[in-house]
């Protein structure tokens, strides 16, 4: 591949390819307090998913919004979208935790790591078109 070609592709994909470094740093936060909480038994599985999902939306929201995005209007209306699909996402998550480790008896660190990636898709989705779309803030 060229360069030229190279750089074309980044252009194109630069939100998502931001968004995936970024997403990843934060899910490994996310990942990390997640393990740690249910390792050391300090709580269920599910309430260590909440913990942790919460971390990851922090982080998430403040790097997407100051590095990939640079987005810097209506911190507080982008945060509660932001956060709102954070929650989206840990229903999801919660779901598929339930469902696998509960119902299927598959292990929890495994079921999160599969969790990470199916809510990342979504929530990148729902991000970049809701929460940090200038069209729409700019509309109110």
């Amino acid at each position: 591949m060229h360069t030229h070609s190279i750089s074309l592709v980044y252009h194109r994909f630069r939100d998502l390819i931001l968004y995936a470094v970024i997403g990843a740093f934060c899910a490994s936060i996310d990942f990390g307090v997640y393990t740690a909480l249910c390792y050391w038994q300090i709580m269920p599985y599910l309430w260590a998913n909440i913990i942790s999902i919460h971390c990851g939306i922090i982080c998430s929201f403040l790097l997407n919004r100051s590095v990939n995005f640079k987005v810097k209007d209506h911190p507080k209306t982008r945060f509660l979208s932001f956060y709102t699909v954070g929650l989206f996402g840990l229903g999801i998550s919660e779901t598929m935790l339930y469902t696998l480790v509960t119902v299927n008896h598959m292990d929890e660190v495994l079921c999160k790591l599969l969790s990470i990636v199916v809510v990342s898709l979504v929530q990148f989705v729902l991000n970049k078109y809701v929460t940090f779309n200038t069209h729409i803030h700019h509309q109110q």
